[in-house]
């Protein structure tokens, strides 16, 4: 069911559900800087200007490493955000990849309505995603960009 700020459809675990869901009761965005508290139990690693960067609280299968980058200031699509964010996002990701030892990996970032999207959360934010070194033959990452 899609609400304003989240898409419990698109929730993958059931303990994600619940936060989602009582996000929904509480009606906050999850991602907003003023709940975010609430709802992400992860550690900031930092904030910037533009950015709140912290680890996942439910990486997707099959990662060492997974990240999200969370636009400070609510926005929906990539429009909403001013230019300067982009550069900040790109200082941001440099951060980590040095940081953490990034020697590859993935950006991903889905923008709209998340009936469209796939994303669970109706609020702008980044993945960046290492696969596992190990990752057993035939699987793979999985990032949805459909619902």
């Amino acid at each position: 069911m899609a609400h304003e700020h989240v898409n419990l459809e698109h929730a993958r675990y059931d303990d994600q559900r619940k936060v989602m869901q009582k996000s929904v009761e509480d009606d906050e965005c999850p991602f907003c800087l003023e709940a975010l508290h609430k709802y992400h139990k992860q550690p900031i690693l930092v904030e910037s200007e533009h950015w709140v960067v912290t680890t996942n609280q439910w990486p997707y299968a099959h990662t060492d490493a997974h990240f999200l980058l969370i636009a400070k200031h609510h926005a929906e699509t990539v429009t909403d955000l001013p230019l300067e964010a982009y550069t900040d996002l790109g200082r941001q990701v440099k951060w980590l990849a040095r940081k953490y030892q990034l020697a590859y990996g993935g950006l991903a970032m889905r923008f709209g309505d998340t009936a469209h999207t796939g994303a669970t959360v109706n609020h702008l934010h980044v993945h960046i995603i290492q696969a596992a070194k190990d990752l057993p033959e035939g699987e793979k990452v999985k990032f949805k960009f459909s619902r």
